[in-house]
């Protein structure tokens, strides 16, 4: 299983947010030194996310992305205020691994196809931001359907792998919701990365054995409530 260190950047800080709060925001410093520290404790990939795009400023922060993607040169999933066919193309060759593309996912399903067969379905990732069993969609304000029905037609349309984050244990450092997981990785046939809740070496373990492909890790890294040594450890 392999672990993700979260970069969240919102105006230009790297920051952990509760529940996807705007407001719950606790600023960690400047981002590409939060990424190097991860990577020099053994880290291999990030997951990146625009907290601004995600709210609706898609172009901040992006000279920032840009400038820690070329930096790092490791593998990185990026998200936030992914709204079009052009912004995930524009991502894409700036060198990213893979987008994550959400709100756009649900609202023209059919982008998954056009940029799987443009760039291969490796590099698109669509994302289940889950909200008592229901996909959450617009940072996290709305909900849009069944986040199993969702996954599937995702996985339909060529999306490469999937990122499952459950919005009711996001940011609390409470420990992950099992059933809800398995549930999702009994159901495709696509590499699964869990996001939410992650908070101790037996969460890191718990999905080890449910089969998930990784695990992101976020506000629990942050805080030293578990030690991105311990999370690798637990990976093997």
């Amino acid at each position: 299983m392999r672990i993700f260190p979260a970069v969240d950047i919102l105006g230009g800080r790297c920051v952990q947010l509760v529940q996807g709060k705007r407001e719950s925001a606790t600023v960690f410093g400047d981002p590409l030194t939060c990424a190097t520290r991860w990577l020099e404790e053994g880290a291999d990939a990030l997951h990146v996310v625009n907290l601004d795009g995600a709210f609706g400023s898609c172009a901040k922060n992006a000279e920032l992305i840009v400038d820690l993607i070329q930096k790092t040169g490791v593998e990185i999933e990026l998200g936030g205020g992914i709204r079009s066919i052009e912004d995930a193309s524009h991502w894409l060759k700036t060198g990213v691994s893979r987008i994550i593309i959400s709100t756009l996912a649900t609202r023209k399903p059919e982008s998954i196809r056009i940029l799987a067969d443009e760039y291969g379905s490796d590099r698109v990732m669509a994302g289940v931001d889950a909200k008592g069993g229901q996909i959450a969609v617009h940072g996290w304000q709305e909900t849009a359907g069944n986040y199993l029905d969702w996954a599937f037609r995702f996985e339909e349309l060529g999306a490469g792998s999937l990122l499952y984050t459950n919005v009711d244990v996001e940011g609390l450092q409470q420990g992950v919701l099992f059933e809800p997981v398995r549930r999702l990785i009994d159901h495709v046939h696509i590499p699964v990365v869990v996001a939410g809740g992650v908070s101790a070496r037996s969460d890191v373990a718990g999905l080890r054995d449910a089969g998930a492909f990784g695990a992101v890790l976020g506000s629990a890294l942050y805080s030293g409530k578990i030690t991105l040594k311990e999370a690798l450890e637990e990976c093997q």
